[in-house]
């Protein structure tokens, strides 16, 4: 990493104001040259909005921008651009039919005798994805690429631009681990090639392991800029807390009682017609948490789909409580006791537009105390959302505000608050934790336990090696859609799944659940 003191970037006093929000007060950062700089905070503190403002995308009401030195008036992402600020935004921009090399020269297209030149913009980007180590191919289409890849794609536009100072927006949210860490690689290879980066996080492990300094932000304010070196990951999780916080889930052992899940040599396949789940088969009892690990792809969307009536078995049975309900459609599933955290709380958990107390009662909305017949007791429906938001901690105005404007981590706790709420026989909690921050996983391990606990069975699908291990009291591997062992928690190490997680012990392949 570079030792030069100057900066990249010296933002003085930035304070953004919104109608009833204080999203940014007066808050001071600086990048140094060549340096990897996280930007670390809860879901909603102001951080991106912090670097919105950098990028152009939004103007300060008040404060001070320089760009290496020179005091500089950024209102529009040209500006930015020109000033070699690119910025990848949690949600990529990508045009899905367009090829790589089409997305990456999108708007600055070489051209040759007035005609669009693709095989110069193939040849550049290739250039620029060997000087960088991004290895993409600029032929491919954006639909045909894992999301990893187009994250590649996303990075490689600003480079295209000539950018020296990256802002990287929650990059790591849709990862899998193995793409983290050549995320991590990436990240180096370009400070060392001279870039700047700004890493916005809330993932404590990751902040560790690349960032070579931390500005911790806090409800709009800046609290605090230390050396990653010099801080604790419980020391930079209380920072952005506001309070001490408790990384290590507090569960005592697992008192386990009789079947309430029996997957039964389950076939399925995924989305373009390909098996997906090649045999799968175990139980999940009364009163434990059943992780399933495995590398994304292997299976676990669809084994979750599979089980709360998303997609179809080609073969198999599926059974809760004795009673068979294989290829149940959703709402008998869920008549049966099950209830449903999903992978994407946006595509499966809620209904964007619909407001948060109607979000509430997704599944249940046709039975009392909700509704009688086809009217709706709106009283009851917002009456039981107050109780659930105040019991939840969701951060909102009130009960009318629509899904789409609460912070992920909120979204979340809505999605649980209604399933909890359920008083499901099986939990089934895939990727629970997925893009919330530490506070928000704090309180979602914990009731997870609390469910455990109150004799429910809990079936836990995560990518999360570490969340596997805190919360399971049992865990199986999947590997290319079967389960190729099954440990208790005891005899359970990260090297040991790892391992089988890659196949490397996939010989012994469970045909039961015990």
């Amino acid at each position: 990493m570079s030792n030069q003191n100057s900066l990249a970037v010296d933002m003085q006093g930035i304070t953004k104001r919104f109608p009833g929000v204080l999203a940014n007060d007066n808050v001071d950062f600086q990048l140094k040259r060549g340096e990897i700089h996280a930007l670390l905070g809860e879901n909603g503190a102001g951080k991106s909005t912090l670097m919105k403002c950098l990028y152009g995308l939004y103007q300060a009401d008040e404060g001070d921008i320089f760009i290496y030195g020179d005091k500089v008036k950024i209102n529009t992402p040209n500006v930015a651009i020109n000033k070699g600020i690119g910025m990848v935004h949690q949600h990529f921009m990508l045009v899905q039919p367009f090829t790589v090399a089409e997305n990456i020269v999108l708007g600055s297209e070489p051209t040759k005798n007035n005609m669009i030149d693709m095989k110069k913009a193939i040849q550049d980007v290739e250039k620029l994805s060997e000087q960088y180590g991004l290895n993409v191919d600029p032929r491919a289409k954006i639909h045909e690429i894992s999301v990893g890849m187009q994250q590649r794609v996303e990075i490689l536009k600003t480079l295209y631009r000539g950018a020296d100072i990256l802002i990287l927006d929650e990059p790591t949210a849709v990862l899998t681990p193995q793409e983290v860490h050549e995320l991590i690689e990436i990240m180096e290879s370009l400070t060392n090639e001279g870039k700047s980066i700004i890493f916005i996080t809330h993932k404590l492990k990751e902040v560790k392991s690349i960032a070579d300094r931390v500005t911790v932000i806090r409800r709009g304010k800046s609290i605090d800029v230390v050396d990653t070196a010099d801080a604790t990951t419980n020391e930079l999780a209380n920072m952005m807390v506001g309070r001490e916080v408790i990384l290590e889930v507090e569960k005592s052992a697992a008192e386990p009682g009789e079947v309430i899940l029996e997957v039964e040599n389950v076939h399925a396949d995924n989305d373009r017609n390909l098996p997906a789940l090649n045999g799968t088969s175990f139980q999940v009892k009364r009163g434990e948490i059943f992780g399933i690990a495995g590398v994304d792809g292997n299976g676990q969307s669809e084994l979750a789909e599979v089980m709360t009536g998303l997609r179809k078995l080609k073969s198999g049975k599926i059974m809760i409580n004795g009673k068979n309900i294989t290829n149940y459609s959703t709402r008998d599933i869920i008549e049966s006791g099950v209830s449903h955290i999903p992978e994407d709380r946006q595509k499966r958990g809620l209904v964007l537009d619909f407001s948060l107390f109607e979000n509430m009662i997704l599944g249940s909305h046709y039975k009392p105390p909700y509704a009688s017949g086809v009217n709706m007791n709106y009283s009851s429906i917002k009456k039981e959302s107050k109780r659930l938001i105040k019991e939840f901690d969701i951060r909102t105005p009130n009960e009318e505000v629509l899904a789409k404007s609460l912070s992920g981590g909120n979204q979340q706790k809505v999605i649980l608050a209604r399933e909890f709420n359920r008083n499901p026989e099986l939990l089934i909690a895939a990727q629970p934790t997925r893009g919330v921050d530490v506070g928000a996983i704090e309180f979602i391990h914990k009731r997870l336990v609390e469910q455990r606990d109150a004799g429910k069975a809990v079936l836990l699908i995560s990518l999360e090696l570490d969340e596997i291990l805190s919360l399971s009291d049992r865990i199986a591997v999947i590997y290319e859609g079967k389960i190729v062992d099954i440990l208790d928690i005891k005899d359970a190490t990260e090297e040991k799944l790892g391992l089988m997680m890659a196949g490397a012990e996939s010989e012994t392949v469970v045909e039961g659940g015990e």
